[in-house]
């Protein structure tokens, strides 16, 4: 089989065109590269987009899921649920935000959270539920809607995987008070970093926005802009969460090509389920509920038993063949930080714990080329044949 370029094929690759490179240096020329009004019209344009009347852009998803955590007043001693498959930035704000994060395992098939589970960790201290929709496949948000209300929790949806997902027509993020959204560099939308931050509480945001700047009651774009000069206030003690013009100009236009990009995305999703579907290893789950969409953000394989390679040397493997992988993710418990801390053990949590030492996740990205593509099924066949 010909290649062509045995040029090092990364996990996830941006795909920046004229229109995005333009609009930077449009923002550069005009001197205003903070919070301006490019941030303003990337946060109009993305509420838009995902069915919401309300959006603040900061820094991160990491900042998003801080700010909406903060938001709810938690106290030493309340109780957040979430997934042990998730990145630790996740578990890490719940507890920047003073609460005590509570595991609830994942579904093996398309390692979301359980809503089962979820009930059963419920306690007179849990106030909140963290669902992550993972890999671009949405959580069972009407069963974990349901569980909110009976016992009257709140609900922040990690959406880092999922700005194309819907579930039965509506756009994750909007089921729950909060939705937080990542466009890392590896993200299906990218602005370098950065997040949003999107409710449909439009009061509860205006507050967290003024949190998400040092607490204060004006940005520098309010301050200066028409109208004159203007002193602020500071209403309380904040962060510096806030995303910046030059983020927003990649972000207005990546934004714009998002379902085109998506489209290329769910034809590799294809081509891959076909070419890997008779090897010893599981394919990610394709089953999407009627009325709802997979972003297709990671395609993740766990390498069976069976296989004559285990996960860590497929990694190797590939990484021989100077193509990229990563491991999305190793099960929280794993890790010492919440093992020595939070008593945590990997064996109370089986499926995280099966997942998190079988997956793999192999490149994904619109800018992949055929014979990228041609490389990349040929290695994989190869190793585990």
């Amino acid at each position: 089989m010909k290649y062509g370029s045995n040029d090092f094929i990364p996990l996830s690759a941006p795909s920046f065109g004229a229109d995005e490179i333009n609009e930077v240096i449009d923002s550069l020329k005009s001197g205003w590269v903070g919070t301006g009004p490019k941030v303003g019209q990337f946060e109009k344009e993305f509420g838009s987009y995902v069915g919401s009347s309300s959006s603040l852009a900061t820094n991160s998803c990491t900042a998003a899921l801080h700010l909406s955590l903060m938001s709810l007043d938690l106290q030493p001693g309340d109780e957040v649920i979430t997934t042990p498959m998730t990145f630790c930035a996740t578990v890490n704000t719940i507890i920047h935000a003073g609460a005590t994060p509570v595991l609830a395992d994942c579904d093996i098939n398309d390692f979301c959270i359980d809503p089962v589970s979820i009930s059963e960790k419920i306690t007179n201290k849990t106030k909140a539920i963290l669902p992550v929709h993972f890999a671009g496949h949405s959580c069972d948000m009407k069963s974990i809607m349901n569980i909110a209300d009976e016992h009257s929790l709140f609900v922040i949806e990690d959406c880092a995987h999922a700005i194309e997902t819907t579930f039965m027509d509506r756009h994750a993020g909007t089921f729950g008070d909060f939705g937080c959204f990542s466009f890392y560099a590896t993200k299906n939308l990218v602005t370098a970093e950065g997040g949003m931050l999107i409710s449909n509480d439009e009061n509860r945001l205006n507050q967290i926005k003024k949190i998400a700047l040092h607490g204060m009651s004006l940005d520098a774009w309010d301050r200066f802009s028409e109208g004159g000069f203007k002193h602020y206030d500071i209403v309380a003690p904040g962060f510096k969460y806030n995303m910046t013009d030059v983020q927003a100009s990649l972000g207005i236009h990546q934004l714009a090509k998002i379902e085109e990009n998506w489209l290329k995305r769910q034809k590799i999703w294809r081509l891959y389920s076909e070419a890997f579907s008779d090897l010893p290893i599981d394919l990610p789950s394709h089953e999407v509920k009627t009325k709802s969409k997979h972003a297709h953000h990671l395609y993740t394989i766990l390498i069976r038993d069976d296989a004559p390679v285990n996960r860590d040397e497929f990694i190797l493997k590939m990484q021989e063949q100077r193509i990229g992988t990563g491991v999305h993710y190793r099960s929280i418990p794993g890790f010492s930080f919440y093992q020595e801390n939070f008593g945590w053990n990997p064996e109370d949590y089986p499926n995280s714990t099966s997942i998190g030492d079988r997956t793999v996740s192999i490149p994904l990205s619109p800018s992949l080329t055929e014979n990228d593509l041609d490389r990349i099924i040929d290695k994989v066949n190869s190793i585990l044949k």
